[in-house]
């Protein structure tokens, strides 16, 4: 096979402080990979990988080396969806419960939903979401979205 396949598997976000951010997300109760360490780690969070690498190393890798900003907003966001609409609002307490900041409470919004927003250790956000026709499987892997 020559083509891109369409999948996602991993999303690595580059930690400036891997333990700390290791910690966070260990305190949301998430299952870490048998491998992790304060070195690298990773989580499987509905089929796909959350994988936390030292951002120096991961500049080497994926970017000459480059270092990206040291604070502030990235301009991306990474997305967990719940089943129900009242379910947006006790994920969102147990985020900040685990250390998350706070970014935006919990509101319906105008695309017929409902969302949060939450900020890691490092700044990483984070939406807490219900979305009228989302689907999952017995993973949690979304299956169909809108419709």
């Amino acid at each position: 096979m020559d083509e891109l396949p369409p999948r996602l598997t991993v999303v690595t976000l580059g930690a400036r402080d891997l333990p700390e951010l290791r910690r966070f997300y260990l305190a949301l109760g998430w299952e870490e990979v048998p491998s992790g360490s304060d070195g690298w780690t990773g989580f499987l969070v509905g089929g796909v990988l959350l994988s936390l690498f030292p951002v120096a190393e991961l500049a080497a890798e994926a970017s000459d080396g480059v270092l990206p900003a040291a604070t502030g907003w990235s301009g991306f966001t990474l997305a967990c969806n719940v089943d129900e609409r009242a379910q947006v609002d006790g994920a969102f307490a147990s985020a900040v419960r685990a250390g998350a900041e706070v970014v935006a409470e919990p509101t319906d919004r105008p695309w017929g939903g409902r969302s949060a927003y939450v900020a890691d250790p490092e700044g990483n956000r984070w939406e807490i979401a219900w979305a009228p026709g989302a689907r999952f499987d017995d993973r949690g892997a979304l299956t169909s979205f809108g419709g």
